[in-house]
């Protein structure tokens, strides 16, 4: 018998409520931690590892990549960047790509993007439309662009240049823009993901589309999370036929090494040149090989067909096993980005989850998240509902 290991990080910041297990190897969906104890992977490093763990595929690859060059420098060309950005412009009929290290910088830098739009087109103070449930990010500027008072509060003041309006109402929109000759930008995720999984209608993108393409102003999709497949088409966007003039990624464009991207098309593929930004890590070698690896081993597995077979069955198991409960509201989402909805306060259920070993997270209170890695099965699928239904049934019986 070995000794049991407790979790516990000393001498880290504490700025993370953790669940108390330590995780130690995975393979596919599944995870160990240190005591050994099996976990389903319903969380996937919150939409990140698209592949799963140990994929068979990238693992070879990205050990090729560490023995010839992790890292270099953007003052030299690194051919990898090239590679990656001619794959995601393919496939989002974009125009050029900025590489950074996560969802959050992405967001920066189009912030920076549609401001320096603005100020190149005389407009002293440039203003961003957002919207409520958003969440773009904790630093000054996406934090500022984010809803959740519970990430704004407590840092005193911070940027101004944004105009929150509620999702999926186009009347707001205009009320809120209307005769405002600073509006240069609307930034939005195409499925709120850290706001409860709201989803903007394809009816509404377009006519916000359509509004922009009128007013000169750029439309900026945060697919951080939505984005890389995980509804089935490589972007959440494209499931209403638009493309936007801004797209950010990140999460999981490289299956768990950190790389993000600022994919931009139009007048907003122009604005950016040399020195008006940068990053020390973006677009290393490694990260690019990641991304490349990614999408060459989701087209040849077929994992958005997958994505879209697995989701609309696994939703359909959630919503026949939940219906019947008093306090389920609803399951939504699409592909494998879910959310189920209920009427209580649930985020017990993430560490109940855990001791039950499956992976989830809660967000906006009261909605269950699940965003597996894109192989799940349809048996783990079921393995989900059997192992949720009776937590769900006990949380909402308390």
């Amino acid at each position: 018998m070995t000794a049991f290991i407790e979790a516990a990080s000393p001498h880290v910041m504490p700025t993370y409520g953790r669940v108390p297990i330590a995780l130690e190897r995975g393979q596919g969906c599944r995870v160990w931690d240190v005591n050994g104890k099996e976990y389903l992977d319903a969380l996937g490093g919150i939409a990140v590892n698209t592949l799963g763990h140990n994929h068979p595929k990238l693992v070879p690859a990205l050990q090729d990549q560490v023995a010839k060059l992790i890292h270099t420098s953007n003052y030299y060309h690194i051919p990898g960047q090239e590679t990656l950005a001619k794959l995601l412009t393919e496939r989002s009929g974009m125009t050029n790509v900025f590489f950074c290290n996560t969802g959050l910088e992405a967001n920066e830098a189009a912030i920076k993007i549609a401001r320096k739009y603005g100020v190149d087109k005389g407009i002293a103070k440039p203003e961003i439309v957002v919207y409520d449930h958003a969440f773009h990010g904790r630093s000054i500027a996406t934090m500022s662009a984010t809803a959740n008072p519970k990430v704004r509060n407590g840092f005193g003041d911070l940027l101004d240049g944004f105009t929150r309006i509620a999702p999926n109402d186009y009347e707001a929109l205009i009320d809120a823009t209307e005769g405002n000759p600073n509006i240069v930008a609307i930034l939005m995720e195409p499925i709120q993901g850290e706001g409860g999984l709201h989803p903007m209608r394809a009816d509404y993108l377009k006519k916000v589309r359509e509004l922009c393409d009128a007013k000169g102003w750029l439309l900026m999709m945060d697919e951080v999370q939505a984005g890389m497949g995980r509804t089935g088409k490589w972007f959440a966007h494209q499931w209403a036929g638009i493309t936007p003039d801004v797209m950010t990624l990140a999460k999981g464009l490289g299956s768990g090494v950190p790389v993000g991207a600022v994919v931009a098309h139009n007048a907003a593929a122009k604005v950016l040149t040399a020195g008006n930004h940068g990053s020390t890590f973006g677009g290393n070698p490694l990260s690019m090989r990641a991304g490349v690896e990614t999408i060459r081993i989701m087209e040849e597995d077929g994992l958005l067909a997958h994505t879209t077979e697995v989701g609309e069955y696994l939703k359909a198991q959630l919503h026949a096993a939940l219906s019947s409960l008093e306090g389920y509201v609803e399951v939504r989402g699409q592909g494998l980005m879910i959310g189920v909805e209920l009427t209580k306060p649930c985020g017990q259920l993430i560490g109940q989850a855990a001791e039950a070993g499956l992976l989830l997270s809660v967000t906006a209170d009261t909605v269950i998240r699940l965003v597996p890695p894109l192989i799940l099965s349809k048996a783990e699928a079921d393995e989900i509902v059997a192992k949720l239904k009776p937590l769900v049934q006990a949380v909402l019986a308390a």
